[in-house]
């Protein structure tokens, strides 16, 4: 236990000495339980003074949970001389029951389909060097009335036949172009952009953070408008059938404006002078290509990186289309930062594996909030935790640590 309140010490400052003894005993209790992580199992597992009572007094407490994260970062974590990037992804989870606030009906990447649950959009911060991803705030993705009814106008408009003639190939008579430049952002990007600012006011100036990672989802011209206007620059994963094309080359000697856009680009066709790297690793032959490209949902080029995979003895071949919209960015950047993404993804897994993100049972709004963010909290307290294990033991685990404390409990 003394550790446990040797490190809640860094927060110290943020909140009040009870709820550092009330944290105290939660946490206590998060390692050395076994089974669910609940109100109600906590209880059983803490030592003298964590009652029931006193768990659910701080799980219906008002956190400042984003500055929580960031002072416990800023003093176990940080440091000066090393890279930052911002990742941000959404982790859904599966709720029962109708009373739960925020409960709707979300996909779930786990199991491929739209189930009851919750939503939270996560932003981390990602240590290049270390390659090591620290959870900083989780906003609950909440649809408002208007939302779920255009949904559902949606979903019942696809379930009736179309009676009226086909549509007529082509450009609709009269129709003029619509300006790219600005973007009407959908409601769920803008509480993204409002988590993103928070984030970026939270941490000011201490990092100098230029690059924001998401995934294949976000790989569209609003969210790329999005992150722009937060003054960072968007790196993400296109459609495998998204369309490139280089700009126009040369003088324009025919009649009208100049076109803007060449000739479409095959995506494993790529002429040799996009070429950057070739390896092969047994019978696989890797080809990276990069290049400036126009996409025509975009209003401005794209840093392009295509990572073409080719199976020598059958001739099979898959492809992925990188982009970030820092033109000057090296491709080696590009699949680095892009596969430093998936480290929000085992902070996912740790909080819902083993700090009760897939577990709690609260209704209610302020109890939900604190039991997502504290999962999340979790994970950056237990590495905190492991740190002098792994001085000895670089393998030391998670499980290790529950290990290690439920022997002392």
């Amino acid at each position: 236990m003394t550790e446990i309140l040797a490190l809640l010490q860094n927060i110290a400052p943020l909140v009040e000495p009870t709820t550092v003894r009330q944290l105290s005993h939660v946490i206590f209790g998060m390692l050395v339980a076994s089974g669910r992580i609940t109100m109600l199992g906590l209880s059983r597992w803490t030592e003298k003074g964590g009652s029931y009572r006193t768990i659910q007094r701080l799980y219906h407490s008002g956190l400042p949970w984003k500055a929580l994260q960031w002072l416990f970062f800023r003093k176990r974590f940080w440091k000066p001389e090393d890279e930052y990037l911002v990742a941000g992804d959404e982790v859904v989870v599966s709720k029962a029951g109708k009373q739960t606030y925020g409960l709707d009906r979300f996909f779930s990447g786990v199991q491929q389909q739209v189930i009851p649950s919750l939503s939270f959009f996560t932003f981390s911060l990602v240590n290049v060097r270390e390659e090591q991803s620290y959870p900083m705030q989780a906003t609950q993705m909440v649809k408002s009335a208007e939302e779920k009814a255009a949904s559902k106008a949606k979903a019942e408009a696809k379930k009736v036949k179309k009676t009226a003639e086909a549509k007529k190939p082509g450009r609709p008579k009269g129709s003029k172009n619509k300006g790219k430049q600005a973007v009407v952002l959908k409601p769920e990007l803008l509480r993204i952009q409002e988590a993103l600012h928070t984030l970026l006011a939270t941490i000011g100036t201490t990092i100098p953070l230029k690059y924001a990672v998401m995934d294949g989802h976000f790989g569209n011209y609003p969210s790329a408008f999005m992150v722009r206007q937060a003054n960072l620059h968007l790196i993400s994963k296109l459609r495998s059938a998204a369309a490139l094309s280089p700009a126009v080359e040369g003088e324009h000697r025919g009649r009208g404006p100049k076109p803007k856009y060449g000739a479409k680009l095959a995506v494993r066709h790529r002429d040799a002078k996009y070429l950057k790297h070739t390896s092969i690793e047994g019978q696989l032959r890797t080809d990276i290509y990069q290049g400036q490209f126009y996409n025509k949902e975009f209003a401005f080029p794209l840093n392009v990186v295509v990572i073409l995979k080719t199976n020598l003895a059958t001739q099979a071949q898959a492809h992925v289309i990188l982009f970030g919209t820092d033109l000057a960015q090296a491709y080696t950047k590009i699949v680095k930062f892009y596969s430093l993404r998936f480290q929000i993804e085992f902070n996912f897994r740790d909080a819902k594996q083993y700090w009760g993100l897939e577990d709690f049972m609260n209704v209610k709004e302020t109890a939900v909030t604190n039991a997502a963010n504290l999962s999340l909290f979790m994970v950056n307290f237990s590495a905190a935790l492991l740190q002098p294990f792994r001085q000895q033991n670089p393998e030391y685990s998670i499980l290790d640590l529950k290990s290690h404390y439920r022997g002392y409990r």
